[in-house]
């Protein structure tokens, strides 16, 4: 398997660990609709959270939060729509698309950035 692939993997079992211990409640992992994926799904008082991650070693090409391009975005909500709907959760639910970026060196904890509420 590729190196980054083994990164992206790793990256998702600390995400998992690290929102269930922010109190979310994680209803899927790595839903997808078509193309389209949504690393997690996940609730928290009342809110339906759309959360995408992503791992780097280093912020030598930019942190990884900034990887994330209004296109990726634009795809989340579309799955995150269909996800609502086969759901039957009405339109007046709250919902909120998040990039939790996660950076990882050597001899170091890892670092975890929750950016909330994006949109393109």
């Amino acid at each position: 398997m590729a190196a980054h692939n083994d990164l992206g993997k790793k990256g998702e079992e600390l995400a998992a660990a690290w929102l269930v211990e922010k109190a979310f409640e994680i209803l899927h992992r790595n839903w997808r609709h078509g193309a389209l994926e949504l690393d997690f799904i996940a609730r928290r008082d009342g809110i339906y959270h759309f959360i995408e991650v992503k791992t780097g070693h280093s912020n030598r090409y930019g942190h990884p939060e900034e990887r994330i391009g209004k296109r990726k975005i634009q795809h989340m909500m579309k799955a995150a729509a269909a996800w609502l709907y086969q759901a039957g959760i009405t339109a007046n639910t709250r919902v909120q698309y998040d990039v939790l970026a996660i950076t990882l060196r050597p001899d170091s904890l890892p670092e975890y950035f929750l950016v909330t509420d994006v949109s393109c």
